[in-house]
């Protein structure tokens, strides 16, 4: 090698340079670290070694790309609520009596909730009773006197004077009698409010209050439950400006469908029922909301779910998850070059349909997308692909593995 002539000159000087022949030392010392990373290299990249000429193809499973026509979706994150919520208060003050309901029941418009002590409103309507009968006999009494007196007026035996003070008399008997048959119906209103009816046909909520509380309208104590229509139930979420702008060119009816907390579809499709005509300007969105059939009770209020709305339809491709990796560059994926060798290959994504990735651009129809062991692929490494339930080259599963040992 060239450093030897190096080191033979070295001979013409005396052993007593000590300088020189350290030097010497050292340059054979980085010839040998040099000449053992030299073999290392050729062990590591030699035929037979890994990334070398001869490393056995990878097998890897494909799927060809295919367009079609692909929804697209707008999906957010949305909550359930009843079509209808309405509380059911107290509406005359008095101790809970009973409770006729079962909590979380569902019970038809006009059912009995709750009752109110009956006895203090009894009393009250008596009251006003005997006060209209009592306003009743004044009126009778007026009418007797204004007709003995009119006759007498006219045979000049009394005064004008005394007529029209018996008619202004009668006339305050009358209005008497209005008031106190207004207090009676008042009186029977507040009676009948002693029991509490279920306004609508729905599903009842917990009772805030037990039997024996006193209750009270217009106060804390005057909420005694909740009912709600939930069947249809609806769902609010919103959507951004550009999103809203998609929904609101897409033609026909639009569709919505509910992806519950599991990840499972909900059974039913249901639509939009309401669009806001304004931005909120804390969130910077446009709220919607839409109408879900729920006759089985399979959604309750206040459940979040994920609100898929179709606004039409375009080409693209449809690829497993497990085929896409994230990288700094963006989503990539591997496809099968001509020469079977795995060629890395950039794609844009535009949301999911069902569980695939929505590919619209980076793919071409026929090309060979692989869908698994990603991760011991290297571009341009060899790969044996084959058929998704088939084996390496296309034969039947099982078919180009290589026998165990034993």
């Amino acid at each position: 090698m060239a450093f030897f002539p190096f080191i033979n000159s070295l001979a013409k000087y005396k052993p007593g340079n000590v300088q020189l022949w350290q030097l010497a030392a050292g340059a054979m010392t980085t010839v040998a670290l040099l000449s053992g990373c030299g073999k290392a290299g050729q062990a590591a990249g030699g035929p037979g070694g890994p990334g070398g000429p001869n490393m056995p193809p990878m097998p890897v499973t494909v799927i060809e790309a295919k367009p079609q026509r692909v929804p697209i979706i707008i999906e957010a994150v949305g909550q359930t609520e009843g079509s209808k919520d309405v509380e059911v208060r107290a509406r005359v003050s008095g101790i809970l009596t009973k409770q006729l309901y079962k909590e979380g029941d569902k019970v038809q418009a006009g059912s009995m909730l709750f009752t109110i002590d009956r006895a203090p409103f009894e009393i009250a309507l008596a009251q006003a009773r005997a006060a209209l009968a009592m306003e009743k006999a004044s009126l009778e009494k007026a009418q007797r006197e204004a007709a003995r007196l009119k006759p007498l007026v006219e045979e000049k035996a009394v005064s004008q004077k005394e007529l029209d003070d018996a008619n202004t008399a009668l006339q305050t008997a009358q209005a008497s009698v209005m008031a106190s048959e207004a207090k009676v119906r008042d009186a029977e209103l507040n009676l009948s409010y002693t029991d509490v009816t279920a306004p609508l046909s729905g599903v009842t909520d917990r009772a805030l209050f037990s039997e024996g509380t006193l209750v009270a309208p217009g106060s804390a104590s005057g909420l005694l439950t909740t009912m709600h229509i939930i069947d249809p139930i609806w769902v609010r979420f919103a959507f951004s400006e550009s999103e809203t702008q998609q929904l609101r060119k897409a033609s026909g009816k639009t569709e919505v469908k509910l992806l519950l907390p599991d990840g499972s579809t909900y059974a039913a499709a249901g639509k939009l029922n309401f669009t806001a005509s304004t931005i909120d300007t804390k969130t910077g969105m446009i709220p919607l909301r839409a109408e879900i059939p729920n006759p089985n009770q399979t959604l309750l209020p206040g459940q979040f779910v994920r609100a898929q709305v179709t606004v039409g339809e375009r080409e693209a491709y449809l690829v497993p998850q497990t085929a896409l990796s994230q990288t700094d560059q963006g989503k990539m994926l591997f496809t099968v070059a001509p020469d079977n060798t795995a060629a890395p290959r950039p794609v844009e994504t535009d949301g999911w349909s069902g569980h695939d990735w929505v590919v619209t651009k980076g793919l071409a129809p026929g090309d060979k997308i692989i869908i698994d062991n990603l991760m011991k692929l290297r571009p341009g490494a060899p790969v044996m692909p084959h058929a998704p339930g088939e084996g390496p080259g296309g034969g039947p599963p099982g078919a180009g593995k290589p026998a165990q040992q034993k």
